[in-house]
């Protein structure tokens, strides 16, 4: 069984926190087809995968949400997938912009947020991970880059204007950094970050529908009402859950020490959703203050 790497410090050590509990709280042996998003917590989602061992992931196939998270299953000796082969997925967990109280997100900032909002709308569970940096009270709050819209091609003119009328004077085009012209998303279309205000952001299912309604538009990078619970991993070492029903939950020693096949030894009970499966019992003896059973694993 494959021995954890050790833990990271800083941003990139909250990352790895958020990705490792979320792992191991939700991707179970029972789960045999998993997706994988994008972004810069997910190379931590698919480590933690990987350190489950090669028996538990021999029958389990992995569908990625693009370029990056297909290369890390190729690169980690995964199963490949796609969703149009495996249309129901058993869990997805995948990374954010920006997430607010009720787990609405903000997703496109590497431009895979088509394929991701279909990754999460076919998955029974979908967990978002982050550090602490991606948690708000109101979407826009810490994401000032706007609301990712994949387009056609050919419409991005006129969708410019229509969203410019639409209340983000400042939408703009997305432009590449490495090479000229615009970003080119996986799928071949151009990419629009229109940022509005408060009062736009504060009802995000009215503004999505208002945007996806403008003739052009492929997907918009607003995930609403999508998400189980959301990890978040702090600078203290500690882990923040929030979860789909408001409850915010505190995990002050996430990290196992050992192989994580001793978590995944036995599947977890059913409740009115699920317990989550049992972490190692050094960290329950620390974590007996946490309400566990509040954080469904499927």
């Amino acid at each position: 069984m494959t021995q954890a790497t050790p833990k990271l410090s800083g941003v990139e050590g909250a990352k790895q926190l958020a990705a490792w509990t979320a792992v191991d709280r939700h991707i179970l042996p029972e789960h045999k087809v998993i997706g994988i998003g994008s972004g810069s917590t997910v190379p931590y989602v698919v480590e933690r995968i990987i350190a489950q061992g090669a028996a538990l992931n021999k029958d389990r196939v992995f569908i990625p949400t693009g370029f990056q998270s297909k290369e890390l299953i190729v690169k980690g000796g995964l199963t490949l997938g796609d969703v149009d082969q495996y249309p129901s997925i058993d869990v997805t967990i995948d990374g954010a912009d920006e997430v607010d109280e009720q787990l609405n997100c903000i997703k496109g900032g590497g431009g895979c947020h088509l394929r991701e909002k279909v990754l999460a709308e076919a998955a029974t569970t979908f967990i978002l991970v982050a550090d602490s940096r991606k948690k708000s009270s109101l979407l826009g709050t810490n994401w000032k880059q706007g609301v990712p819209i994949e387009v056609a091609p050919f419409a991005y003119a006129k969708l410019l204007q229509n969203l410019h009328r639409l209340g983000s004077p400042d939408a703009k085009l997305r432009m590449a950094v490495a090479k000229a012209g615009p970003v080119v998303s996986d799928n071949g279309n151009f990419i629009i970050d229109a940022p509005f205000g408060p009062e736009y952001m504060a009802q995000p299912l009215e503004l999505l529908t208002r945007i996806k309604m403008l003739t052009g538009v492929v997907e918009v990078g607003l995930f609403i009402h999508m998400a189980r619970a959301a990890y978040f991993g702090e600078n203290d070492g500690s882990v923040t859950v929030r979860l789909a029903d408001g409850k915010t939950i505190s995990i002050d020693t996430p990290m196992p020490t050992d192989s994580p096949s001793k978590q995944l030894g036995h599947s977890p009970s059913p409740l009115s959703e699920q317990q989550p499966h049992t972490i190692a019992s050094e960290n329950v003896e620390a974590n007996k203050h946490i309400d566990e059973t509040a954080i469904p694993t499927a």
